[in-house]
């Protein structure tokens, strides 16, 4: 053989080890790494069932002095407006006899801005009490997203049917109940769907505000029960006369009533017992 036949084969030799050794590497590759779009589909399945939704709640108590109560409580609703807060309710009362001033406020705060709230409410008063609850709500959601989601589906196929040319009239009133009923439980399902996205998407906040030294001694509680107490008799004496003032008519009426009813029937027991005839005696001879 030649010797351009030899360099020949050494090339073609070479050239299917280079070709070999890059197939085996790609086929390495693809095996061991999915395709970019099913890694994405995985990531996301997985990302989804690793999802929790929980429900949080805290609950302050703040201790102000009885001159600051208000003014505490007023910032800290002013204080609420200028982050993700939303205000559900409020109550302030001012201070009678001898019951001191108090006051609520219940929100609904982003996560991110609840560390800003507590340090708010950390400067306007002292927090006694700091109680957190956790509640997981994940179940219904899934449960709702899926309600929803199938009711959809179902919703979009009874408009298809609908549409068609070849539905009878009987087809079509009953469709269209059905599309009625289907549309109705899902906007039910949504509405639950947005509070369930409120409760677990936001964290809500209840605080109480108080004065220092609320609980009043034993006296001021001797001098409440018996002021209780007369206030007590005196709701029932006036409730006593205002019965005896209702029934008083009816007694005028009443008893005249009843002592003729009863003279009468003493009279007609008496003509009676005149009226019977003794039994006639036997004599024996």
């Amino acid at each position: 053989m030649s010797r351009s036949f030899h360099a020949f084969i050494f090339a073609l030799a070479l050239a299917l080890a280079l070709v070999s050794a890059t197939g085996c590497g790609f086929s390495k590759r693809a095996a061991e790494s999915p395709p970019p779009r099913l890694f994405s589909q995985l990531k996301a399945v997985t990302a989804e069932a690793q999802q929790r939704y929980i429900a949080e709640r805290h609950k302050l108590e703040v201790i102000t002095s009885a001159t600051e109560l208000q003014k505490s409580w007023e910032s800290a609703i002013a204080f609420c407006g200028t982050i993700q807060c939303e205000v559900i309710s409020s109550s302030v009362t001012t201070r009678a006899d001898v019951s001191l001033p108090s006051g609520n406020l219940s929100v609904r705060v982003a996560p991110q801005d609840l560390s800003k709230l507590l340090a708010e409410v950390e400067k306007v008063g002292k927090i006694a009490q700091h109680n957190t609850e956790r509640e997981d709500k994940t179940t219904a959601v899934v449960d709702t997203d899926a309600k929803i989601k199938n009711l959809t589906a179902f919703r979009d196929n009874l408009r298809a049917m609908l549409a068609k040319p070849s539905a009878t009239v009987k087809d079509l009133v009953d469709i269209q109940k059905q599309l009625t009923d289907t549309q109705s439980e899902l906007d039910s399902e949504t509405t639950q769907r947005k509070i369930l996205a409120n409760e677990t998407e936001k964290i809500a906040v209840e605080i109480s505000f108080s004065v220092e030294g609320q609980r009043q001694s034993a006296r001021s509680q001797i001098w409440n029960a018996l002021r209780d107490s007369g206030s007590t008799l005196a709701d029932s004496t006036a409730s006593l006369i205002t019965t005896v003032v209702a029934i008083l008519p009816w007694l005028i009426i009443v008893l005249p009533l009843v002592w003729l009813l009863v003279k009468v029937w003493r009279r007609l027991k008496l003509r009676r017992n005149r009226n019977v005839i003794p039994p006639a005696s036997s004599t024996t001879t």
